[in-house]
C-alpha cells in the first residue's frame, strides 16, 4: 500500500474522530473510487460506515477498519433482464426507486447511534439528497467521473430525439455537435443508448449536485483546470478535486473474476514500451464481429500484446471460443489473452507501450497517472466524452473514429507504436504524470484540496 501521500496527512485526535457514511453505487467503476475515498478519509481521523446493496457486495473482510450495513435493493428482481439490451440509466433509475425506503429506514438506525459529520453518495444516487434533507443531515457528492463530462452532460440535448437517431449518411454523424462541440454527432449514439432514459437520470443527477453541500472528484485541477473553473461558476457548493484517489490508496479489486498475476511475468520478458495492454472494463460486450476485428486488428501488427476478454464480454459467448486455431497458431507467444489481470501494475509496468481502452475514467487517470499514451473505443454513457478529451484536448490519445476495424487498428497500433506522432504523445503523457505527481506532494494542488476536505466535514 503506497504511504507516500498519507505521511504529510492531517489526522485528528480521538477527541475530534466524527463518522461519515458512504453510500457507493454497485458498480466496479463507482465501488472503487468510493472505498479509495473512503479509505483516504479514514487515515484523516474519521470514522467510516459503508451502506451498500445486496448486489455487488463487497467483501467486508478486505475492510476490516469500516463498519457496513446492507440494505435490500430488490436488484435480484430485474437482474435477469441484464441480458437484453437495456442501457445503463434503467439499472440505475430502478436503484434509485427500489433503494429508497431502504435506504431511509437504515440511515435512520444509524443516526439513532451516533452522531454523524456528513453523508457521502454517489452522485447518481440522486434520491438520497431529499432523504438527507428530511433527516437534517448534510450530504456531499461523489462524482466518479471527469468535471468535463459534467459540463458535458449539463450542455448535451438529450430531449431533441433526431440527434440520437443519426446514420453514416446523415450530415450531423461526423459534425461537431453545436451545444457542445467537443463531441460529434456519432458520439451522442454511444452516450445514450436510450435518450430519454438517460436524460432524465442526468437531469436529476445535476440537480441533486447542486442541491448538496459539496461535491467531490477523483480528478487533479491541473489536468481540468479550465473545466474546474466552469463548474465553480455552475455549481454553487465546494469542489474538491483530490484525485487521483488510487495515487493515494490503491483498493482492492472488486471483480468477481480472479486476477491473473502470471502474467507480470511474461512482461518481464518483453523490451521497453513494447506491449500493448487491451482491455475494454469491467461492463462492456462487443459483438462476435468486433471481437474478430480486435483480434485480426492485434495479429496484425509485429508488436506483442496483452489482452483481457472478460467472460461474457462477447455476446452469444462464454469466453474466446469463437477464435480460430488459425489465429492463436499466428499468433503464438507475441499475444497474451487473460480473464482478468491487475491492471495499474501492467501499466506501471516498463513492457507497456500503449493502452487500448474503453476509457471508462479510472482506466484513463490509470493510464496518464504512469505515462501511457491510449488508442481509444469508447463504448457508452460517458466515455465518448472522455475519449475525445484524451484525443483531442490532451492530445494523449487516438480515437478509432470507425470503431472496431482492423485497418484501422492497425493504422493506430503503428502510428502510436512507431510513428512520430506516438513519441510526443508519450512526452505530452509523461509531462501529466509528472504534474499528477507534483499535485500529490506537500502543498500540491490535490494535497490542499484533501486538506480543504478534511477541514470542511471536521467543521460540520
Amino acid at each position: 500500500m503506497d504511504q507516500t501521500h498519507v505521511k504529510n496527512s492531517i489526522v485528528q485526535s480521538p477527541e475530534t474522530r466524527r463518522r461519515i457514511i458512504l453510500f457507493p453505487l454497485p458498480f466496479q467503476g463507482h465501488s472503487n473510487p468510493m472505498f479509495q475515498l473512503a479509505n483516504i478519509l479514514h487515515t484523516q481521523g474519521f470514522n467510516i460506515t459503508i451502506i451498500h446493496t445486496q448486489f455487488n457486495s463487497p467483501n467486508h473482510s478486505t475492510y476490516p477498519h469500516f463498519h457496513f450495513r446492507s440494505i435490500n435493493d430488490q436488484f435480484s428482481e430485474v437482474d435477469h433482464l441484464r441480458s437484453t439490451n437495456r442501457d445503463p440509466s434503467f439499472y440505475v433509475k430502478y436503484l434509485n426507486r427500489s433503494c429508497e425506503d431502504p435506504f431511509r429506514n437504515c440511515l435512520i438506525d444509524l443516526l439513532d447511534e451516533e452522531p454523524v459529520a456528513c453523508l457521502i453518495s454517489d452522485a447518481m444516487f440522486y434520491f438520497t439528497q431529499g432523504i438527507a434533507d428530511d433527516l437534517k443531515l448534510v450530504r456531499m457528492v461523489l462524482r466518479t467521473s471527469s468535471l468535463g463530462c459534467a459540463i458535458g452532460y449539463g450542455a448535451v440535448p438529450f430531449s431533441k430525439e433526431g440527434r440520437f437517431n443519426l446514420t453514416k449518411q446523415d450530415p450531423g454523424y461526423e459534425a461537431s455537435v453545436p451545444e457542445y462541440p467537443l463531441i460529434k454527432g456519432k458520439d451522442m449514439l454511444k452516450i445514450a443508448v436510450n435518450p430519454e432514459g438517460y436524460g432524465d437520470l442526468v437531469a436529476n443527477m445535476l440537480k441533486q449536485m447542486k442541491a448538496s453541500s459539496g461535491l467531490i472528484w477523483n480528478t487533479i485541477k491541473e489536468l481540468e483546470e479550465p473545466e474546474l473553473e466552469t463548474i465553480n461558476q455552475d455549481f454553487q457548493v465546494p469542489s474538491f478535486t483530490l484525485g487521483p484517489f488510487h495515487k493515494h490508496f490503491p483498493a482492492p479489486s472488486s471483480s468477481s473474476i480472479k486476477q491473473d498475476r502470471d502474467i507480470l511475468s511474461w512482461l518481464d520478458t518483453q523490451p521497453p514500451k513494447s506491449v500493448i495492454y487491451t482491455s475494454f472494463g469491467s461492463v462492456a460486450r462487443i459483438t462476435d464481429l468486433e471481437f474478430q476485428e480486435v483480434a485480426y486488428g492485434l495479429a496484425n501488427t509485429s508488436s506483442p500484446f496483452l489482452w483481457v476478454v472478460r467472460p461474457g464480454m462477447v455476446l452469444g459467448f462464454e469466453w474466446i471460443e469463437s477464435l480460430s486455431e488459425k489465429f492463436m497458431e499466428s499468433v503464438g507467444d507475441r499475444g497474451r489473452i487473460v480473464k482478468w489481470c491487475p491492471q495499474q501494475e501492467v501499466l506501471a509496468h516498463p513492457a507497456t507501450g500503449c493502452f487500448w481502452t474503453h476509457n471508462g475514467w479510472n482506466s484513463t487517470l490509470e493510464s496518464i497517472c504512469e505515462g501511457v499514451p491510449m488508442i481509444c473505443s469508447p463504448c457508452f454513457v460517458d466515455q465518448p466524452i472522455i475519449a475525445r478529451y484524451a484525443g483531442d484536448v490532451w492530445k494523449i490519445g487516438i480515437l478509432l473514429e470507425d470503431g472496431f476495424e482492423r485497418v484501422g487498428i492497425a493504422k493506430a497500433i503503428e502510428r502510436i507504436m512507431m510513428d512520430k506522432d506516438g513519441e510526443e504523445m508519450r512526452k505530452r503523457v509523461i509531462r501529466l504524470k509528472e504534474k499528477v505527481n507534483l499535485s500529490l506532494d506537500e502543498g500540491g494542488s490535490s494535497n490542499e484540496s484533501l486538506k480543504s476536505l478534511v477541514a470542511y466535514i471536521s467543521s460540520l
